[in-house]
């Protein structure tokens, strides 16, 4: 019944329109008294298994909802708060179900609601949904650091919260509820909350970097939870992980600087990109950064929305919209589709292996590598990193050659022949293919397969 309920509750939440459904234990229906209840879901079992969990394997992953309990008066008063449908129906047994009027039906039973609901699935966004809401004005603006909006933006900072509200109305950050209290939207807590974890929703979205001893995660050395929104802390997650890095102080040149083995610029668009590309509306999930010895993992829930052979020259697809616009416009990360350029080039920068693009059924990860000599790297690391070099090389208008390929991994005129048998296998593997199959071999020019 539990089950089926939260199905039915999701759908018809966005079928109303509203961010949550509620199902409550130990008030009477009809007179709303407290009345108490003797189960407390958090200790429920199905078979062996808590309910909590054996609910989750039941319902589809978009199925997001949490169980709280009090007691009032001395009697216990139980409350699943069930967050609304996004993007498809939220099953329970793979069968989608709806609330006509104090029943719960299979939805296919009636095709009017069926519809409704699929028409404002097709339009409802994550970003907009509460975080929270009911709140005052001063409490709603309080949760925030609202000033990392007006600092990164270039706007100068109103002197109260009432003018500093409209701004914060206008780009979706906050709304006005009907009866005069204001919520906190989604995208508004995700990229300024103080507290993630004052959000229930929003709990598990914190961003994770953990460090391990070695190449396996058999070993952590440390480990840090950033708990404030995205724009609050972004900055100290990247110099965070910089700390973690093995480097060396460099004065050659009369002036002090650190040198790192890893593409910085590339991790900080890796890590923005996962923000950005995080499929938000799946539960139990948050973006994590793995640092190992020779490797960073960045891993983010939802698989890529393009092909990732054409990662580099496809139009940018995002799956939150309003969240990657902010972040672009507050200099979080690159123009819109030029990530990717960025994040090649500064690893060919210092030579080292382009990153791996990982996808499974429900994350993606991304793997950057520290420098390596060419003659570490594994074949088909060569290959990507030859492949994505004819990619950018393309984009720029110009082509790949013998010659720029060498210079892309840092290796001698002597060692030429070996770029040439890279290049055979890369059209071998239908990879790249020659821009004039009849030139000269010395004079060979490269672009890639689908150019």
């Amino acid at each position: 019944m539990i089950g089926q309920d939260i199905s039915a509750l999701a759908n018809s939440a966005t079928v109303d329109e509203r961010d949550y459904a509620y199902m409550v234990w130990g008030v009477q229906n009809e007179t709303h008294e407290y009345v108490g209840t003797d189960y407390d879901l958090l200790s429920l079992k199905k078979g062996q298994e808590e309910i909590g969990n054996w609910l989750r394997h039941q319902l589809s992953n978009n199925a997001d909802f949490w169980y709280e309990s009090t007691h009032i008066d001395g009697k216990r008063v139980g409350v699943i708060t069930i967050r609304r449908s996004i993007k498809t129906p939220v099953l329970f047994e793979k069968e989608a179900y709806i609330r006509s009027g104090s029943y719960t039906k299979r939805l296919g039973e009636f095709p009017i609601l069926q519809e409704k609901l699929w028409r404002n699935l097709s339009i409802g966004c994550f970003e907009d949904i509460a975080a929270l809401s009911e709140l005052s004005l001063d409490e709603a603006m309080r949760m925030l650091k609202f000033q990392e909006y007006f600092d990164s933006l270039g706007i100068p900072q109103p002197s109260t919260y009432e003018a500093a509200s409209h701004y914060l109305i206008e780009d979706g950050i906050i709304q006005k509820q009907d009866n005069g209290r204001y919520l906190i939207t989604n995208l508004g807590a995700m990229l300024f909350a103080k507290h993630l974890s004052d959000f229930k929703g929003l709990v598990r979205k914190s961003l994770r970097v953990v460090q391990y001893e070695g190449t396996s995660r058999l070993t952590i050395l440390k480990e840090s939870t950033f708990d404030e929104g995205y724009a609050v802390c972004f900055d100290n997650v990247i110099e965070y992980i910089k700390a973690l890095l093995p480097s060396k102080e460099d004065v050659s040149t009369g002036k002090r600087r650190t040198i790192t083995d890893y593409p910085i610029p590339a991790i900080r668009e890796a890590v923005s990109n996962a923000l950005i590309h995080q499929q938000a509306n799946l539960p139990g999930t948050s973006i994590l950064v793995e640092i190992f010895d020779g490797r960073i993992e960045i891993t983010n829930p939802g698989q890529p929305l393009v092909d990732i052979a054409r990662i580099i020259d496809n139009p940018p697809k995002s799956r939150n919209e309003k969240l990657s616009s902010l972040m672009r416009r507050m200099d979080m990360c690159e123009e819109l589709g030029s990530g990717w350029d960025r994040i090649v080039e500064s690893c060919e920068a210092i030579q080292c292996r382009t990153p791996r693009i990982d996808v499974f059924e429900e994350h993606t990860r991304v793997v950057i590598f520290s420098k390596t000599v060419f003659s570490n790297m594994s074949a088909e690391d060569k290959l990507w990193s030859c492949y994505t070099h004819s990619c950018v090389r393309f984009v720029e208008g110009k082509t790949m050659t013998n010659s720029s390929l060498r210079s892309r991994f840092g290796i001698p005129v002597s060692m030429a022949s070996s770029i040439s048998r890279l290049l055979k296998d890369a059209i071998s593997n239908k990879l790249v293919k020659p821009l004039d199959p009849s030139a000269a071999p010395k004079l060979m020019q490269y672009v890639p397969i689908w150019a």
